[in-house]
């Protein structure tokens, strides 16, 4: 185990589990990760391996007996006839009969209906009455001679659910991690290896647990498939229903005005609605209107009845087009269906994930390491909504006057879920007050900026904040620094060819620093000298574009990086003397001189991956040389050229996220420009 690992067990006893002990117990049992991992906390919450093994046993017969498929329910119908009682874990709804004024539950996979159930169990368990609840059940066989009278009796039924937490308690763990450490928590909590993800990658993976510690929260995310957009709402909490996109009315949403029965909405702290995207999707527009009205009021009507309800709306969805096609020749919420591409809609969003950053899910992401049990985190999150943090920045930061009260509240309501999430105690320092700050403007810009290019009738907004010494700070999305000529479009001009990409904007940091936007065409530019910022996610930079123009006719070139010892870093230079060999006339020659340290645990596979290095350079013209400084004193990771150049890379040639290598046919692999970055700074100098 990782020294986090340990920590988190010693914190957090028996409300943590190892996170790939779900695929050892799942087999082929059809069920949510909650369900497994309330069995699972019940007999592995330890770190003791022989107690993991006897309770991932415990769990498979549990699972085994217990669990009805569906292709076996005659079975188990007929175990329970034999032997007159036996437990289950189903999938249970109940509904009210009013011919008989009694409630008849629904067991999904058993295929039963009509088990008469308690009004006691109903009231104390509500959601049965909108839609299937996960539950172990113990169920009884006795027949009769009257046919109208079921031979199914309900003994027992309890949602699988945590039944206490202390809250007290959870602060109290929480404040022995680091904010680091903590987020490498949460992002085991979610079953990722924080290790594979930058720290904006992080970011936007708990942006999906806003809508679970936030009430009444509209959140969007659209990107590629195979993202993992729709997983946590579906597999997280029991708190959280994810239903089709086209597969909902107003009745089973809201409220059925015959019956008065209330819709999903009223028992649920988030609707999710998955696969939400599609031009030609059949959409109710009195759905839609009654949804708008709900998500900026929290209300809704029933006849002359006004009711409220708390639970928050996600919508998540593919895209079809990357980003710079969707800015040249739409805009980002293009693929939504007809009636929901609607500005007083889209506005009503607090904010949107961009979903083209997340990476398609590949095995080697999932963790090892531990995390909460889901249902454990899943009731902290719950208690914490009746919380509200969304003022904890102010006194140190101030939003700019220039932001609308619409605005201004989903930023407000974005950083209070991320703030609850991350400080549940409200502590923060004023540089995580800040980042979170930060990010969510970002969410709410996102949002703003393709409105004005849908209704011409939406002003600009200068997205800004102060400190407390009066130093305004301006916000950008990653796209608007990536593609700052497509991304200001307005509404009237959109189908207009703005002409030749740019290639440098301001910075996200805000701080004043060039962004470049690197592709071939900025391969062609003059170098200058000046300080450069890349965003985590930025992709489109390669060597060629970046450093191309400061090797342009050089003969003696020097790279001093103490990290170029593993396969990928040694690769990462063998793509570097490429970009030599491209800026260098054939019938020229030239030298790459490596200063670097030796690897001391693998020292004779350094040697000879330096030497294929050297072999392979001949043949385009470019000696190439290497010495080991073991002094412990180099540091610094620059290039220096015989034509007066120095470029110091903070992070050296390692400026891109890890990617699929062996992958012939990954673009990332073949092109740095399709690879995503890792957040570093660049600046160059004249000698």
């Amino acid at each position: 185990m990782s020294t986090l690992d340990d920590k988190i067990n010693e914190r957090f006893p028996g409300l943590v589990v190892r996170k790939d002990l779900v695929k050892a117990v799942k087999g082929n049992a059809i069920v949510p990760t909650y369900v497994l991992e309330y069995l699972l906390g019940q007999y592995c919450a330890t770190n003791d391996e022989a107690s993991i093994k006897s309770g991932i046993e415990t769990v498979k017969e549990i699972l085994s007996r217990h669990y009805v498929h569906r292709n076996e329910a005659g079975l188990v119908r007929s175990n329970i006839r034999e032997k007159g009682r036996y437990k289950v874990i189903d999938n249970i709804s109940v509904a009210l009969n009013d011919k008989s004024d009694t409630y008849e539950a629904t067991f999904a996979n058993l295929g039963i209906k009509k088990v008469l159930v308690d009004a006691t169990t109903v009231k104390a368990h509500p959601k049965l009455l909108v839609s299937g609840v996960w539950c172990i059940a113990d169920i009884e066989y006795e027949a009769s001679e009257d046919k109208n009278v079921t031979p199914w009796i309900l003994s027992s039924l309890k949602p699988i659910q945590l039944s206490h937490f202390d809250f007290d308690a959870y602060l109290q763990a929480r404040s022995a991690f680091t904010t680091d450490e903590w987020i490498d928590l949460l992002i085991q909590s979610l079953g990722f290896n924080p290790e594979l993800f930058g720290r904006r990658s992080k970011f936007i993976q708990l942006m999906r647990l806003v809508p679970f510690v936030e009430r009444n929260y509209n959140l969007i995310e659209l990107g590629p498939k195979g993202t993992g957009k729709s997983h946590i709402y579906s597999e997280f909490s029991p708190h959280g229903i994810l239903i089709s996109g086209g597969e909902v009315s107003v009745p089973k949403l809201f409220v059925n005005n015959s019956s008065g029965k209330i819709g999903l909405v009223g028992y649920w702290d988030v609707v999710a609605f998955d696969e939400f995207a599609g031009k030609q999707k059949r959409v109710d527009k009195a759905l839609v209107d009654i949804m708008k009205n709900y998500m900026a009021n929290k209300t809704f009507s029933r006849g002359v009845e006004t009711l409220g309800a708390e639970a928050s709306m996600v919508f998540v969805g593919n895209t079809k087009h990357n980003v710079p096609y969707m800015l040249k020749h739409s805009d980002f919420f293009d693929e939504l269906p007809d009636k929901y591409y609607d500005s007083a809609f889209i506005d009503r969003l607090h904010a949107y994930i961009p979903g083209w950053e997340t990476e398609v899910i590949r095995g080697e992401m999932f963790s090892t390491g531990y995390g909460f049990v889901v249902d454990y985190l899943a009731e902290i999150l719950r208690h914490l909504r009746n919380q509200d943090f969304s003022d904890r920045y102010k006194g140190t930061f101030e939003l700019s006057s220039d932001i609308s009260t619409r605005d201004r509240d989903g930023i407000n309501k974005t950083f209070s879920g991320l703030m609850k999430t991350l400080f549940p105690s409200g502590d923060a320092e004023p540089q995580e007050l800040e980042e979170l700050l930060r990010f969510a403007i970002e969410g709410r810009k996102r949002v703003k900026d393709q409105l004005k290019r849908i209704d011409a009738t939406y002003p600009d907004t200068d997205f800004y904040y102060q400190d407390v010494e009066g130093n305004k700070v301006g916000v950008t999305t990653l796209e608007e620094a990536e593609y700052p000529s497509y991304y200001h479009r307005r509404a009237m001009s959109k189908e207009l060819d703005s002409g030749p990409e740019e290639h440098s904007s301001v910075a996200p940091s805000g701080k004043g620093d060039r962004q470049l936007s690197q592709d071939s065409k900025s391969s062609a530019s003059t170098p200058k000298p000046g300080h450069f910022t890349f965003s985590e996610n930025q992709k489109g930079v390669s060597y060629d574009g970046l450093l191309g123009p400061y090797l342009t006719g050089a003969r003696q070139i020097t790279l001093t990086d103490p990290y170029l010892r593993l396969f990928y870093q040694l690769r990462n230079l063998m793509e570097f003397i490429e970009t030599v060999a491209k800026r260098k006339a054939p019938e020229d020659e030239a030298a790459v001189h490596v200063v670097t340290v030796e690897d001391v645990s693998k020292p004779d596979q350094q040697r000879e991956q330096l030497e294929r290095i050297q072999e392979a350079s001949r043949s385009a013209g470019i000696a190439f040389t290497w010495e080991f400084d073991n002094s412990g004193t180099i540091h610094a990771r620059h290039i220096v050229t015989d034509t007066g150049w120095k470029i110091s890379l903070d992070r050296g040639l390692d400026v891109f996220q890890r990617y699929e290598m062996n992958d012939t046919f990954s673009l990332a692999n073949r092109m740095q420009e399709f690879r995503p970055c890792k957040a570093f700074e660049m600046t160059s100098i004249r000698l």
